[in-house]
């Protein structure tokens, strides 16, 4: 029991999976894009959301040749639920973050992704 609690605290450990937490909040985001934001490789932000994905925080859906992440609106889980609506209080006042947001709402797949 108490792995599965240690399994989200360390989901949460790494400033850019909050970063992609936060973002994914404003809309859902393929690779591409959050690759751009982040401005890291695609290797490493394939492995971050691997990790929001199996701590339960995000989905991914097959979105025609993209795959879309976006917040898990339903976990299984609770206290998923509660940390997504706690974050806005703990970080959403955050420079990087709210420089984030400006870059998501600029992105464009068909752009970033060469589609």
């Amino acid at each position: 029991m108490l792995e599965e609690k240690v399994k989200l605290f360390k989901a949460l450990s790494d400033p850019n999976r909050l970063r992609i937490l936060k973002m994914l909040q404003s809309k859902p985001l393929c690779v591409c894009e959050i690759t751009t934001v982040l401005k890291l490789a695609t290797s490493t932000v394939s492995k971050h959301l691997s990790v929001l994905k199996q701590s339960g925080f995000i989905n991914e859906t097959k979105n025609g040749k993209w795959i879309d992440y976006s917040i898990n609106i339903r976990p299984g889980d609770q206290r998923v639920s509660s940390i997504l609506s706690s974050l806005d209080f703990w970080i959403d006042d955050d420079e990087t973050i709210i420089k984030d947001k400006k870059r998501v709402k600029n992105v464009d797949r068909h752009v970033v992704c060469g589609n």
